[in-house]
């Protein structure tokens, strides 16, 4: 995988760029502008993204992603990781039949929801897994593969399924880790 070099992301006008961000050459990334990437985090290959997107430090979005921040926005905290094909959306059709819907049609005829999400600290989302508009992604959660994510977790669980729900509770062991891992790269 080859990364975009630090001049390359330069060019690319973010709105903010931290330091040690890593991004292939093979993501696909729109709205640069709106979009804010902390440091040491990285976007994998074939990923796409776009919108009012907020990423924390020490993220990681892996190959073929769909990151869509809309107009609502997303926040993506610290110590995250999209595993491989996970989808988030803050904005959908209406699927009722109540009104029009894709791209093609104008805003008069569709009844679209907008609504943020946000990923908490320390989540880890599995491959494949969808979030939908609304979504509040808790602190320390764990979401299953394949899951349909439609309603917040509660922190520090694991949920899972479609649609996704609490399967049990998740060790907090990560927060010590965090601490130590941080006190190290201070000492650098």
């Amino acid at each position: 995988m080859a990364y975009l070099t630090r001049q390359q992301l330069g060019m690319m006008n973010f709105k903010s760029l931290g330091d040690n961000v890593k991004i292939s050459d093979k993501a696909s990334i729109y709205d640069c502008e709106q979009i804010d990437i902390g440091d040491n985090s990285r976007i994998d290959d074939f990923c796409v993204l776009s919108g009012k997107i907020a990423i924390g430090r020490n993220v990681h979005i892996t190959p073929m992603c769909i990151v869509a921040g809309g107009k609502p926005g997303l926040i993506i905290g610290d110590f995250v990781a999209l595993a491989y094909g996970v989808k988030v959306f803050t904005q959908s059709d209406d699927y009722s039949g109540e009104s029009m819907t894709n791209s093609t049609i104008s805003k008069q005829f569709k009844n679209e929801i907008f609504k943020k999400v946000i990923i908490k600290k320390h989540s880890i989302v599995g491959a494949g897994t969808v979030i939908m508009p609304g979504v509040v992604v808790k602190e320390g959660t764990s979401v299953g593969a394949m899951s349909l994510v439609l309603k917040s977790s509660e922190p520090w669980t694991i949920i899972a399924g479609c649609p996704a729900k609490k399967i049990k509770n998740r060790k907090q062991n990560i927060l010590k880790l965090e601490a130590s891992y941080l006190a190290s790269n201070t000492s650098q």
